[in-house]
């Protein structure tokens, strides 16, 4: 049997709370207790208290993390990503810093396509090479478990390669990877959209339904890629497979894109920058969890985030994620994505900490596994180079963790440098 005590934690930030999603004022109550420390059996978290109790449960053989006087939280939980992919865009990027915007770059044939073009031309053990570093740029930021959509294949046999990659990663780890398909990402050049719809419809699905690839399926509900109705579309035939719902929703404009996810009963409704008070009330009726994603809006330069006060008051389970992908947010730090939710979203950092730990996990299915440091749980946590979790948000631009565990063993840290 692995034994871990982790004692003497500046603050054991615990988020325990009910089982389930928190929503208004239980977004604030991160249950941060100062001196304290765990208990971890089998990569399972047996015992939380001070952490001068925690000493005397410390047997022969067991492993002592000393924090001294280090902030522990559970580990991040980036409940939207693509980080399988080849390649960059840091030409759009320039771009971009001389006033070009998103829809002028796609439309000259850069944007996504770009990124499919090099991802097609990868093959799988490189794509998993690049894809492996993204993710442990993420890791070094203290994410531990991680949505992972496809989308820049945008045919059968590329969408199955990305989910392949992603399978395989999960499985050698360290970093838990959820996999979404996302072929309706954008309509490939030269297909008319019909088409591309019918072959989603009639092969994509069903090829990575049979391959057991993916957990859920997501739709990029926007003006020039996929109509309101393709949307319902493609998610009605998803969800007769089996497969979880997530749309990508109102991120560049109000096509009712959050009131799609309702009638869908989808799991979460994903950017919504310009979701009105329609579309946040059809999410909080029908349960949607809304996942808000700063990290694009600051990438694209653009100035409107979503209403994440409105969102929070109105009782939603909001949650907070990176959209790590090489166009729109090529960031994989959930420390940066607290920060601008702190700054430009208004919400506090306790909130912040709830959006991106448990109430992501609730939102891959998770809950019950990870996203708070409660006893049953996974042993994912990280060892913060901070004394107060505050800090993550406000120091923002650094590396903040100094240690991260999951399932009880060091995946990123001083032990495995030494």
């Amino acid at each position: 049997m692995s034994r871990l005590a982790v004692v003497n934690c500046s603050q054991l930030v615990t988020v325990a709370g009910p089982a389930r999603p928190r929503v208004g004022e239980e977004m604030s109550d991160v249950f941060a207790v100062e001196n304290a420390g765990m208990i971890v059996k089998n990569g399972r978290i047996t015992d939380l208290d001070y952490s001068k109790e925690i000493e005397t449960m410390i047997l022969p053989g067991t492993e002592v993390v000393d924090c001294s006087g280090k902030c522990v939280m559970p580990g991040f939980i980036d409940a939207h990503a693509h980080p399988v992919y080849a390649g960059n865009r840091v030409a759009e990027f320039e771009m971009r810093s001389k006033g070009a915007t998103y829809e002028e770059i796609a439309a000259s044939g850069g944007g996504i396509w770009s990124t499919v073009e090099q991802t097609r031309a990868a093959d799988e053990d490189d794509l998993a090479d690049e894809t492996r570093d993204h993710l442990d740029w993420a890791l070094r930021c203290g994410t531990t478990t991680m949505e992972a959509k496809s989308g820049y294949g945008l045919s059968t046999r590329e969408e199955l390669k990305i989910l392949r990659v992603v399978k395989s990663l999960s499985e050698s780890g360290p970093m838990h990877l959820v996999p979404t398909f996302l072929g309706a990402h954008a309509v490939p050049p030269g297909v008319p959209a019909r088409d591309y719809v019918d072959t989603i419809l009639e092969v994509m699905l069903p090829a990575i339904v049979e391959a057991g690839l993916a957990e859920f399926c997501d739709v990029f509900c926007e003006k020039g890629y996929f109509s309101l109705a393709d949307s319902r579309e493609i998610l009605v035939r998803a969800k007769e497979l089996g497969l979880g719902l997530r749309v990508h929703a109102d991120q560049l404009s109000n096509g009712g894109g959050a009131k799609l996810a309702a009638e869908m009963d989808a799991k979460t409704a994903d950017h919504l920058e310009q979701t009105d008070e329609q579309g946040i009330a059809a999410m909080k009726k029908a349960g949607v969890q809304p996942v808000l994603l700063p990290g694009s809006v600051y990438a694209l330069g653009k100035s409107k985030y979503p209403a994440a006060r409105a969102m929070i008051e109105a009782g939603l389970a909001v949650v907070l994620a990176t959209d790590l992908n090489p166009g729109s947010s090529p960031t994989p730090s959930i420390p940066m994505i607290l920060s601008l939710a702190c700054t430009q979203m208004k919400m506090s950092p306790a909130e912040a900490v709830t959006a991106a730990t448990v109430n992501a996990a609730y939102s891959l299915n998770l809950g019950g596994q990870v996203g708070s440091l409660e006893p049953g749980k996974r042993a994912d946590f990280v060892v913060f180079d901070t004394k107060d979790y505050r800090e993550i948000a406000y120091y923002f631009g650094r590396e903040h963790a100094d240690r991260v565990y999951i399932g009880g063993k060091i995946a990123y840290g001083s032990k495995l440098d030494g």
